[in-house]
């Protein structure tokens, strides 16, 4: 009776796995299959496969020039490479500080960081818009790059706050015997340990700054500055006011990939980095 009912367990469990990964894969593969389609084809039969002999792989050649795809790409990758390095760069000095340095407001301070994550974005947008506009930082890169920082500083700061403390102090000490100094020892020995931690924030710092719409749209309004998320949604009037579906579906292929591949090249270590980060969290 008991490995019959482990049997049934397990059983269940392999077919409530199975179930999500479906609900997970489908509406990825439907996506993909739909942009190799004719308009046409997409409404008469939305839910079957593209015709195999008459793939439209020109939607991808038609978002990428005339959807302007390309701007919109450099200026995503442009905008998520360079929040991700600032914000390791920022949280993982902040954090190695409050994990490493006991000294009188330490913990407010660690709680002040904390305490960002508590705030809506809906909350502050509007403050945020006329301080934006009165620092001649709208329609600007550079400005949305701010913002992004600010906000994914709280996170990156909690976490790695919590993995710098897990990380063994034998390496450090001995780093300082030899003379090396607090700077030294931080870029050269304690930030190389941090790797795991460092590209989970990564991982998160890069997705949400990816595919980050709402705060994009408040601040950019130029078609030079657009990100991925603006372009997408701009398809239809850069398709002479009309819906085209192949197109825009393959414009979301595009904006996809990225995410997807990342992930896949670095899921091994986002695991290990938030159990670490939340041993001593």
């Amino acid at each position: 009776m008991k490995a019959r009912k482990l049997s049934l367990t397990k059983g269940l469990t392999y077919v409530v796995l199975v179930s999500y990964l479906v609900v997970v894969i489908y509406p990825m593969f439907w996506v993909l299959a739909t942009s190799v389609k004719e308009d046409r084809e997409i409404f008469l039969h939305p839910f079957s496969l593209p015709n195999f002999a008459e793939l439209q792989w020109s939607n991808f050649i038609n978002a990428w020039t005339h959807g302007h795809f390309g701007d919109y790409f450099l200026n995503s990758v442009m905008v998520s490479v360079l929040t991700v390095a600032l914000t390791l760069l920022f949280a993982a000095m902040a954090a190695y500080a409050l994990a490493r340095f006991s000294f009188r407001g330490a913990r407010p301070i660690l709680f002040y960081f904390i305490a960002g994550l508590m705030i809506p974005l809906q909350l502050a947008i509007v403050p945020l818009f006329f301080q934006m506009k009165e620092f001649h930082m709208l329609d600007s890169r550079m400005g949305l790059i701010t913002v992004y920082v600010a906000f994914g500083l709280p996170f990156a700061i909690f976490v790695l706050t919590g993995f710098f403390k897990s990380l063994p102090t034998g390496l450090y000490e001995s780093a300082l015997i030899d003379g090396a100094g607090e700077f030294r020892a931080f870029w050269s020995i304690m930030l190389p340990l941090a790797r795991p931690g460092l590209i989970t924030v990564g991982i998160f710092s890069f997705l949400g700054t990816w595919n980050e719409y709402f705060m994009a749209f408040m601040f950019l309004s130029g078609e030079s500055t657009r990100t991925l998320p603006l372009g997408l949604a701009n398809l239809t009037i850069v398709s002479q006011y009309r819906s085209d579906w192949g197109m825009a579906f393959a414009g979301l292929v595009l904006m996809m990939l990225p995410t997807m591949l990342v992930y896949l090249m670095l899921q091994k270590h986002l695991v290990k980095g938030i159990t670490l980060g939340a041993m001593k969290g």
